[in-house]
């Protein structure tokens, strides 16, 4: 197996500083001294940043680590003896010295790198004024979604707002709570400039929705319900809606469809070279490499009469709505994947790897209106989320809630999450969210006090000159 590495006019732009893990170079860099001065170069400076989103750090191997396997949905796959040291991952066993734990952390630090040459370079720039203050709005949107990555894995990390004018990047971590503020701040100022919708050209762009979407997911892990109450209620007036087939939802004819709020754009195109999402899930030896599967766990929690359950787990031997003949009997390949990045033959794209085109999908309206419900319960608002959770249980041909007292709701609402958004990189931060992690994850290795949070890589260790605090346990 290979890694795609994707190129662009300009990958990153190059700074100096004396910490490494905010200066990552990739191939194509371009001093910065000699950029920046033109619509152009604010065009090409921020289309980097969107790169990123499709990157292997971001939705390869580094993301699944620790998003997937973590959970109790989702499994390494493919053949056992194929990098079998993921499974560190799924007995929470890796280390300071660990390459995936050092491999996330290196790729969003890169990408935080690249919204801030936008921030801190574009308004220096003579162009359109419109133009200018939406490509530093979407800067700041995805720069807050990279923190909320970051925050979410490692905990308290160093918030640079901006290239430092000084170049000094040495700097102690941020508590958690200072980093959730910057990550609000961040959103609210986004969310004033960002339009709600662009020209089918510009799809793929961070918009009003997609800030404001993230801003009451941020809240819901702050526990600032009312906040989160709030926001997600201005998304649900925004004019999105629930695609009402479960599988279109996921094919590429769904892709930016009523319930897109924050969506990947996927391509194949020259110069781009489509993302590796789904060829890393897909069946092995058939389309893809096999890896990160889901668990009888998972297909065990789906409650009987729920399409989503034969819609979310792809499974040797059947024949897909689309007409592909899923193979069998191959004992090395496993025998479920993940059908939510399946790519039917007859779309695939053979100039790139399997599924390159599959768009990502990071939130959708689904997990607008759970929030939403969550919230609403966690503030005695039992009818409004009711009507919440019912809404996504209709769509999956299910009966409404039997739940009505809070503790119930509650319960009703994290299980909902759990099948609703299955091996869509959610359930391990909502297990420890909601303080579940010992239960669901004891059995697998995790650690109270400990497993809530990943290790700071070592090499940033090192390199902080003493600055950094491990997290406990590490």
């Amino acid at each position: 197996m290979k890694k795609i590495f994707l190129t662009l006019s300009i990958l990153s732009l190059s700074i100096s500083c004396n910490n490494d893990f905010v200066d990552i170079k990739d191939e194509g860099q371009t001093n910065v001294a000699n950029f920046f001065t033109t619509q152009d170069d604010a065009m090409q400076a921020t289309s980097a940043i969107y790169s990123f989103l499709r990157s292997w750090e971001n939705t390869g191997f580094p993301a699944q680590y620790v998003f997937g396997v973590t959970g109790d949905d989702v499994e390494k796959g493919s053949n056992p003896g194929d990098a079998s040291f993921i499974n560190a991952y799924d007995n929470f066993t890796f280390t300071v010295s660990d390459d995936g734990v050092r491999g996330y952390w290196i790729g969003q630090w890169q990408a935080v790198n690249r919204a801030n040459q936008v921030i801190t370079n574009v308004p220096k720039i003579n162009m359109d004024a419109t133009l200018k203050n939406r490509l530093v709005a979407e800067a700041k949107m995805l720069r807050a979604y990279f923190y909320f990555n970051l925050v979410r894995i490692y905990g308290g990390v160093p918030i640079y707002d901006g290239l430092p004018a000084d170049g000094n990047y040495l700097k102690a971590r941020n508590s958690t709570a200072e980093v959730y503020n910057f990550i609000v701040s961040d959103l609210l100022a986004a969310s004033e400039v960002l339009p709600q919708t662009y020209p089918a050209a510009d799809r793929g762009r961070v918009t009003k929705g997609a800030a404001l979407g993230l801003l009451s997911k941020v809240y819901l892990y702050m526990k600032d319900y009312q906040k989160a109450y709030d926001t997600s209620n201005q998304v649900i007036g925004m004019g999105y809606s629930l695609d009402p087939d479960f599988n279109h939802l996921f094919r590429p004819a769904g892709e930016f469809g009523s319930e897109s709020v924050f969506e990947v754009n996927c391509d194949c195109a020259p110069g781009f070279g489509g993302s590796q999402y789904a060829e890393v899930q897909g069946v092995r030896n058939q389309f893809g490499w096999g890896f990160f599967t889901p668990t009888q766990a998972l297909e065990n929690a789906f409650e009987p009469g729920d399409i989503r359950k034969e819609l979310s787990i792809l499974r040797e031997g059947e024949t897909t709505l689309e007409g592909d003949l899923i193979k069998k009997g191959d004992p090395q390949a496993g025998n479920m994947w993940n059908q939510k990045v399946y790519v039917p033959t007859s779309l695939n794209n053979n100039a790139c790897g399997y599924g390159s085109i599959q768009n990502i999908r990071i939130l959708r309206f689904a997990d607008i209106l759970l929030i939403n419900a969550e919230a609403a319960n966690e503030l005695g608002n039992t009818a409004a989320a009711i009507t919440g959770i019912n809404k996504v249980r209709n769509r999956a041909q299910l009966g409404n809630t039997t739940a009505s007292s809070q503790g119930a709701l509650r319960t009703a609402i994290w299980q909902e999450r759990r099948v609703e958004l299955a091996m869509e990189m959610d359930r391990f931060p909502d297990l420890v969210r909601t303080g579940q992690a010992a239960t669901y994850l004891g059995p697998k290795g995790f650690k109270t006090g400990k497993n809530e949070v990943f290790p700071i890589p070592l090499d940033a260790m090192n390199q902080s000159n003493g600055l950094f605090v491990q997290n406990p346990g590490y």
